[in-house]
């Protein structure tokens, strides 16, 4: 596996901090997989993201059922993300 130059890795860091989460955890699949064996350890290493969300990713980008489940201009599909608070009355 290669591994990009530190000033690659910085132009990468930079473009990463401006994506929506949606794209990020497509772009970190994709870059990933241009690279081969250990790119997901590599990648997620330097993006700071997890190779389990790297994994969920390729899935959607392999599958797409599933990536057309993702409403437009939404990030995660319906139900999705960290349940709203409902305190007891």
């Amino acid at each position: 596996m290669q591994v990009y130059s530190r000033d690659t890795e910085e132009l990468m860091q930079v473009y990463y901090s401006h994506l929506s989460e949606k794209d990020k955890r497509h772009y970190a699949a994709l870059e990933a997989r241009k690279l081969g064996y250990g790119g997901k350890r590599y990648i997620g290493q330097l993006l700071k993201i997890s190779q389990k969300t790297i994994r969920k990713a390729e899935t959607e980008l392999t599958q797409p059922h599933l990536y057309a489940q993702i409403p437009t201009g939404k990030q995660r599909r319906s139900g999705g993300g960290r349940k709203k608070f409902c305190p007891l009355t």
